[in-house]
């Protein structure tokens, strides 16, 4: 307590010794011990009125231990499952829950991991990838501001993200890898990686690349093949040895026939390889009569324009052509879709070449617009444009359903940049996007799309989209997400068919253990769409009699069913409207590939690598007793006393409320019970 407030205690007692004084003993006639009963009353009720205005604080020493974090990250992917290291888990689990002198140095939290992380209530090993690197990065968040000490146990096997060996110069925590699995190296010849597109046109060659690596001593000989439906459509001898391990095989194969194709590409295996798993990769390509064709239309040089050609011609179904408003119009004729990029005069011919042929178009305006040539040109919608540039950030409009949105979190985003003004129009809208300046919702529409039954129409009130595709690549470290609602705005504008009410959105083949979705948009008789639907699938396995039903959950705008958990093959299914006449069907490969299998002997030397960056050390699991005494011994862990200081009232003010009203209330009874003024 300070002394300045010790001397206005000091000061207070005296004043309030002064007032009783004067009061009962100066001025009153009260004697005997009436007068010192009231005396004393007086003096609390007073003392107390100075010590509640005076409010005395002092500081309160709150001593404790911080103890260390030991977080034990257990892989939970399958490929623990299929190895021997399901056992060693178990009893490393258990003897490092049995150590009682580790639970009193640290604060022992676990957590399993196979794409995401979890807190850890039970193990499974059925995660069908492993992301050590997320993990890790993960915890890194969860307990940015405290001592840790990570136990990783895994085979060191990564299927998915980035590679964690070079995580470790970053790691603020330190690492202790304890490998589970077999360790004991085999001749291994696998397919590592297959790069092909999703789309090839018929008549047409479709180039496939396919990398090959060997894990071994010796010289080896074996022979690479790939099959399309069952039939051989390539072959050739490979040789491979220690130091020439790896190669890259390069063909193009003939799209004869429309359809979906399966090709399986594959390894003969070596004499005694023990996993043969990894020498055959499926995949499926899907050849197509017909390739939409897009016409951008600009008179400027603008990064948007790059950012679309880049966005749409990322499905090899679509092209693009780059042109100016000036070009021979006869270069439109056999344009799918035409892209009007920030409209000037100069557009005039286009205009009139869109009039006569009702083709779809997509128009983005921009600061460089001229809106009194727009206005006059066309009746789709017209804008009141200040000419004043504003920056506007993009709204979701939840209730949009002509189309599924990708999950893209706009708030992120940077805005574009538009003129400010009032927009109105004129034909049937459905807002995709809105405008918001500084947070709020100013009530003009960012991105719409415009159906009136004869052509697709969509505008975007806005420049500088080549930004969100950077954004999207921030985040996500790839253009999906930008590319994908890109894609659905031009499938939308160029397929100009009848208004069918129900619509199944699904992809041809799906890889097993993937993301397996089939979504459904349903629209009652006035094409508005319906949320209480009873929407079912029926699946059925090819060559299978039974047929299973699924329920189509409602999510958001659009129904979905996820068959993520099916096992590999080709599946026909139809979806059906209770009590509606409505039903339609498709089919959808789910290919035979589980990347937890492609290993068999777990990766040690990269976990090894992994501990050297982070201070930390590889252990096996015959060694669990030992990483337990080196953390145990381990001074970086000690625990760490600390002290919290808290300034707090010498008195609760509520008592001394309590005791100034008490006192004043006997003094008032005793003085009125005795005719006392």
């Amino acid at each position: 307590m300070q002394t300045t407030t010790v001397l206005a205690i000091i000061l207070a007692a005296i004043a309030a010794l002064l007032v009783v004084i004067f009061q009962y003993y100066y001025r009153s006639k009260i004697k005997g011990k009436q007068r010192l009963l009231l005396s004393f009353l007086r003096y609390l009720a007073v003392f107390s009125t100075f010590l509640l205005l005076i409010n005395p604080k002092f500081i309160k020493k709150k001593f404790y231990l911080e103890k260390s974090n030991l977080i034990v990250l257990v892989d939970n992917s399958s490929s623990i499952k299929n190895s021997i290291g399901q056992n060693q888990v178990n009893a490393i689990l258990t003897e490092l829950n049995a150590s009682d002198n580790l639970k009193d140095k640290f604060n022992i939290q676990q957590y399993g991991f196979g794409r995401e992380l979890r807190v850890l209530d039970s193990l499974t090993f059925n995660e069908n990838a492993t992301d050590i690197a997320k993990g890790i990065k993960t915890l890194n968040t969860i307990f940015d501001h405290s001592r840790s000490a990570i136990v990783l146990l895994s085979d060191g096997n990564n299927t998915l993200g980035d590679d964690y060996e070079y995580y470790g110069n970053q790691q603020k925590s330190t690492i202790f890898p304890l490998v589970v699995g077999d360790t004991t190296r085999y001749d291994d010849l696998k397919i590592v990686q297959v790069n092909s597109n999703k789309y090839a046109f018929l008549k047409n060659k479709f180039p496939l690349e396919v990398f090959v690596s060997y894990d071994g001593e010796d010289h080896i000989v074996s022979r690479f093949k790939i099959t399309m439906n069952g039939k051989t459509v390539h072959s050739q001898k490979l040789e491979l040895s220690k130091n020439n391990n790896s190669a890259s095989i390069n063909v193009l194969l003939n799209a004869a026939t429309v359809g979906l194709k399966t090709l399986k590409i594959s390894l003969d295996p070596l004499e005694n390889e023990k996993n043969i798993t990894n020498n055959i990769k499926n995949i499926a390509i899907e050849v197509i009569d017909e390739k939409t064709n897009i016409a951008i239309i600009s008179e400027l040089l603008h990064p948007d324009i790059g950012a679309l050609k880049k966005s749409i011609e990322s499905n090899e179904q679509r092209s693009v052509e780059l042109l100016k408003p000036i070009d021979d119009l006869g270069k439109l004729e056999d344009v799918d879709l035409i892209i009007l990029y920030q409209p000037t005069p100069s557009f005039s011919k286009t205009y009139d070449f869109i009039a006569k042929s009702n083709i779809a178009t997509f128009t983005i305006t921009g600061p460089k617009t001229n809106w009194d040539f727009l206005n006059k040109t066309q009746n789709s919608f017209s804008k009141n444009s200040y000419d004043q540039a504003e920056e506007v950030s993009p709204l979701v409009n939840k209730g949009f359903n002509k189309f599924n949105i990708p999950d893209i979190d706009f708030y992120n985003y940077p805005p574009l940049e538009t003129n400010l003004g009032e927009t109105m129009i004129i034909k049937n809208s459905y807002g995709l996007l809105s405008q918001k300046i500084k947070g709020s919702d100013i009530g003009e529409p960012l991105l719409i799309v415009l159906d009136d039954d004869k052509r697709r129409e969509a505008v975007l009130f806005g420049e500088n989209l080549w930004k969100w595709r950077v954004q999207n690549y921030k985040e996500q470290q790839n253009f999906n997400q930008f590319d994908e609602l890109i894609g659905k705005i031009i499938l939308y504008l160029s397929v100009n068919e009848p208004k069918d009410r129900l619509v199944l959105d699904y992809e041809s083949f799906y890889d097993h253990g993937n993301d397996a979705k089939i979504t459904v948009n349903y629209f009652d008789e006035s094409f508005t769409f319906d949320p209480n639907a009873q929407i079912t699938l029926q699946l059925r396995k090819k060559g299978a009699n039974t047929v299973q039903d699924f329920p189509m959950l409602l999510k958001g705008g659009y129904y979905e069913t996820d068959l993520s958990n099916m096992p590999s093959g080709e599946y026909a299914f139809s979806v059906k409207v209770e009590d509606e006449n409505l039903t339609k069907s498709g089919s959808f490969n789910i290919l035979d590939f589980d990347v937890e299998k492609q290993f068999t002997s777990s990766n040690y030397k990269k976990m090894e690598r992994l501990a050297n960056g982070t201070g930390g050390k590889l252990y096996f699991p015959k060694d669990t007793h030992i990483l337990i005494d080196d953390l145990l011994a381990n001074d970086q862990f000690k625990p760490i006393q600390k002290s919290d200081e808290n300034v707090v009232p010498l008195v609760d003010f509520r008592f001394l409320l309590g005791l100034i009203i008490a006192a004043l209330s006997v003094e008032w009874f005793i003085r009125k019970y005795n005719g006392l003024n």
